[in-house]
């Protein structure tokens, strides 16, 4: 149960029974006071909030348990260490927290109190684009004021049972509905990014229902049996490879084998890896790139080990032979290139759980960077034949693009998220009546009930326009001197609502649209092919010297390989780093420019400072090194 508050003598304001002042909230209605149950939390950090309760009160105690499910739940849907340590650092310094953290690469660890207590989680990863945004936007609206710390926590835990997802969202993030990704996705894969064709496109579709299936099982056996998903899934990949090439009709083995295992590359780690070695976190970006590697050969090695077993031994000689099955040329040119690769990135968004209503906002970042990549690679390539710069300049043009769009895209939505919000909760009704307000209103409104009756939307949201009304009418009310209404009341079922719509209107994390696209550029299959080209070594080549002289020179390709991974992985890295640089300067530029123009209110100010720090986030380390008291 929730402690009571007492008041504050001076302030009026409430305050913890230890004398500590509680924040006041930011909004028009008052709502039922709900209480989070403390109980359902795990045994450890119940004992840390029991202390943590009676040495600084309930307030305190559940902001740490909230900044570490935060930290938890960020680190387990992206891995971005950079951002969430930024995010955390944020709920520290606005409720003052004496707390540290240390994010791995896996296994996580929060001390609160100068290390008195100290708790350790192991954290696996796992695409979830949908979480990391609902949580971002949690930790936003608490810090700005907006919800309690209880209503907080328990939005997390209705996130984690999918009370705010859409039924088609629950429908693909577990199996069996998503189960319909995984030939999609591999089929895809395989002709747009390697070299194979509409039968090779099949044979892949095969090879990824059948590991799907795969990791659908083991996902019920509890224990170590999960560690045995790479390898058993590269091995039932290379012997249907091998068997469909030897039984049923020749096909391109490399593309085969590439576009169902992309799936399971965790190619982003590559980038990630770079981004905090040049941030300066290398012992969090080393172990990535390190970890990211030998899961790559695991399912490379499982590949080659089943194709070995369908082949009768012949592994080697089918992987070299099935090369002139592939072709290079398959896509490019032609009218179809743009429609495929959208389908690609289709199942990509349903492997990021990325809500299906906002699939329009993913398609457009990676459409963006995967078409400036490609189109500058194939202006500049006969240019640079003998080096990876025409590689390396459209991989940083590629990923600042993409920082660009998804900036951007996501400035245009939050602004219109604004209006809505704001008309759906009667907040400043003179700004949001206007003119473009309305338009603005009225466009939401409709897509809506589109993708309600496409059954794609939330019922929620279709909910919330019944709340809108209500709330208009009782305003009317509460503005009339003759009427005797003296509060807004809304029921529990709509206190809900409000609180999903305040949430709902913070913004949006750009992370959970770039991150899908950053997915497609990046380089899990090139260590792939790295690590294929090290198991199936190409023979010498043989130099004819003179007439019965031949000379055997070992090829060079796997070195070549590697230096061009790393080339791909630090251009990528670069690329985004430049793209939010160049974001930042003309934020900066505009913002200086309103300033000049127009007086901002207190409020707009800080969310704007707010918005900067967060931007230098994305691709720094936060310093929570506390100042000396001497330095003023």
């Amino acid at each position: 149960m929730a402690s009571q508050h007492e008041t504050d003598p001076l302030s009026g304001e409430p305050t913890e029974p230890n004398g500590q002042q509680v924040r006041p909230i930011r909004r028009d209605v008052e709502l039922s006071q709900r209480v989070f149950d403390v109980n359902t939390l795990p045994a450890d950090m119940r004992r840390v909030y029991g202390h943590l309760e009676k040495q600084f009160g309930e307030e305190y105690a559940l902001l740490f348990i909230f900044t570490m499910r935060t930290a938890v739940e960020l680190h387990r849907a992206w891995h971005m260490t950079l951002l969430t340590s930024n995010i955390l650092q944020q709920i520290k310094d606005e409720f003052g927290l004496r707390m540290t953290w240390n994010l791995g690469v896996v296994r996580l660890k929060f001390r609160v109190e100068d290390g008195g207590y100290e708790l350790h989680r192991k954290v696996p990863y796992d695409y979830d684009s949908e979480y990391q945004d609902i949580y971002y936007r949690i930790s936003m609206a608490l810090i700005e004021g907006q919800i309690t710390v209880h209503e907080a926590l328990l939005y997390q835990s209705e996130t984690k049972i999918g009370v705010h997802t859409a039924t088609i969202g629950l429908f693909l993030r577990n199996f069996p509905g998503r189960l319909v990704l995984y030939p999609l996705q591999a089929a895809a894969c395989a002709v747009i990014f390697f070299n194979g064709t509409w039968v090779d496109a099949g044979v892949a579709a095969i090879c990824g229902l059948f590991a799907g299936l795969l990791e659908y099982g083991l996902s019920y056996v509890d224990g170590q049996a999960k560690m045995l998903i790479d390898v058993l899934v590269g091995v039932s990949t290379g012997i249907i490879g091998g068997l469909w090439y030897n039984y049923v009709g020749k096909c391109c083995i490399s593309s085969v084998f590439l576009g169902t295992l992309y799936w399971f590359f965790y190619g982003t780690a590559f980038v990630i890896g770079i981004l905090e070695i040049i941030a300066g976190e290398l012992e969090t970006g080393v172990t990535r790139f390190v970890a990211v590697s030998v899961k790559t050969f695991v399912l490379s090695l499982g590949a080659s080990l089943g194709l070995m077993i369908s082949s009768g031994g012949g592994a080697s000689a089918v992987w070299f032979e099935s090369e002139k099955h592939c072709d290079s040329n398959f896509v490019h040119g032609t009218p179809w290139r743009i429609p495929l690769y959208l389908l690609c990135s289709v199942a990509v968004l349903g492997q990021y759980r990325l809500p299906v209503d906002q699939y329009w906002r993913g398609l457009i970042v990676m459409l963006v960077a995967y078409e400036v990549q490609y189109q500058v690679f194939d202006v500049i390539n006969e240019y640079f034949t003998k080096d990876h710069l025409d590689t390396a300049t459209s991989n940083i043009a590629g990923g600042a693009s993409g920082v660009a769009a998804a900036c951007a895209l996501s400035w245009v939505v939050n602004t219109c998220r604004e209006f809505y919000s704001a008309q759906l909760l009667q907040k400043n009704p003179n700004e949001s009546s206007s003119r473009i307000g309305n338009f603005i209103y009225r466009l939401i409104r409709c897509s809506v009930k589109a993708f309600s009756c496409l059954r794609i939307g939330r019922r929620s949201d279709i909910l919330k326009l019944g709340m809108e009304e209500k709330l208009k009418v009782q305003h009317k009310e509460l503005s009339d001197p003759s009427h005797p209404r003296d509060r807004i009341d809304l029921p529990l079922e709509e206190e809900d609502l409000f609180i999903e719509t305040i949430v709902g209107a913070q913004d949006i994390n750009i992370w959970a649209i770039l991150m899908p696209a950053v997915y497609q550029l990046v380089p899990g299959s090139i260590i792939a092919r790295m690590w294929f080209h090290s198991i199936f070594p190409s023979p010498p080549q043989e130099i004819v010297l003179g007439t019965t002289e031949v000379l055997k020179v070992p090829q060079t390709t796997q070195e070549s390989v590697f230096s061009n991974l790393m080339v791909i992985s630090t251009s990528l890295a670069l690329g985004l780093i430049l793209g939010f640089a160049l974001v930042q300067i003309c934020s900066f530029s505009l913002n200086r420019l309103t300033e000049s123009c127009s007086k901002e209110s207190d409020e707009k100010i800080e969310i704007r400072k707010r918005r900067q720090k967060m931007m230098e986030g994305m691709y720094t380390s936060p310093d929570d090194d506390p100042r000396s008291s001497l330095i003023r």
